[in-house]
């Protein structure tokens, strides 16, 4: 994080009389508790400021509990800001709906720990080696001179502990645990946020992980393992389509699998959810196919049917095995 260009996001924000925050389409943990958690710390420069989603009309249900979660807007009904502050994205592709807000302000920030990003915006403040950006936000939002509460810490923490899974993946530093330690002293309450994340699932998301887990197909020799889920499985099931975010992390959970894929197939193509569990480099096959992520986390949209993609996807990920 420079400090120059902190400084230079302070100097917009002090003159800022309109400010948006927003993140990526199809939002997780990171990209919601990071969104809400700036959205309430900046609640006191006396500018304008609203949480816009990229995509849709409301958030992800599972993170309802957040406070300001009912504050969202679309962002077609928000006219351009003073500064869009962009969260979780490297670039205007991601925002969905919301980048012509960003193509727009005056001053456009990026705040985000993926490698794939792009040179739009006024300032970019980029770490890959950050697990979340709610790390990232932990430092930044007192560096502008803004406070941490008990509202601004339950966002950061739930940003934290959902893109560390569960504080288990490999991206789970010291300094994770560390920041996760502060955020309680700020007033997160670690196992209000776990129960409401992982464990308030709907009878209809607890069929479709029946109906993912019945499907899981193994390859190369069971080094990789996947499985698949489409809208009729929503439909039948009764599961929202929230309910899909963590779905890739129970196919993770097969012992002997070093990379694991989930599908989700739609109208709009087939969304693929990469996993690495050991050393393999997943991140650089979602590039070749369009998308992007990091080494162990990543994910892209194919445009055939399943078959074409488990055609040219099995074999690329095979390539990467450890």
């Amino acid at each position: 994080m420079g400090a120059d260009d902190v400084r230079r996001v302070a100097e917009a924000l002090a003159s800022a009389r309109s400010i948006v925050v927003a993140s990526h389409v199809d939002p997780d943990g990171d990209a919601i508790g990071s969104t809400l958690a700036l959205w309430h710390a900046l609640q006191t420069t006396g500018a304008t400021v609203l949480p816009v989603l990229a995509r849709g009309t409301t958030p992800p249900a599972t993170y309802a509990f957040l406070p300001g979660s009912s504050a969202y807007r679309q962002a077609g009904a928000v006219p351009p800001p003073d500064v869009f502050i962009a969260l979780d994205t490297p670039n205007l592709a991601r925002l969905g709906e919301a980048a012509e807000l960003a193509r727009a302000a005056s001053f456009l920030v990026f705040i985000d720990h993926h490698p794939d990003g792009d040179d739009v915006g006024h300032v970019r403040i980029i770490d890959t080696a950050a697990a979340a950006v709610g790390e990232m936000l932990f430092d930044i939002i007192p560096a502008l001179g803004l406070s941490v509460d008990k509202a601004v810490a339950t966002c950061l923490f739930t940003a934290v502990m959902t893109d560390t899974g569960r504080f288990s993946y490999g991206n789970t530093s010291p300094r994770s645990l560390e920041i996760a330690a502060d955020l309680v002293r700020h007033g997160a309450d670690p196992s209000a946020i776990f129960r409401a994340v992982y464990e308030s699932r709907s009878p209809g998301a607890l069929r479709l992980i029946g109906r993912t887990l019945s499907r899981i197909t193994l390859a190369a020799g069971g080094a990789i393992a996947y499985s698949w889920v489409t809208d009729d499985d929503l439909a039948e099931t009764g599961a929202l389509p929230e309910e899909t975010e963590n779905l890739v992390d129970q196919v993770r959970a097969l012992g002997g699998a070093d990379i694991v894929f989930l599908v989700k197939e739609s109208a709009e193509g087939q969304r693929v959810s990469l996993r690495a569990k050991g050393a393999a480099d997943v991140g650089s096959v979602a590039r070749r196919f369009g998308g992007g992520g990091h080494a162990a986390a990543a994910g892209f949209t194919f445009s055939g049917d399943r078959a074409a993609l488990l055609d040219v996807l099995v074999p690329a990920l095979a390539e990467v095995l450890p």
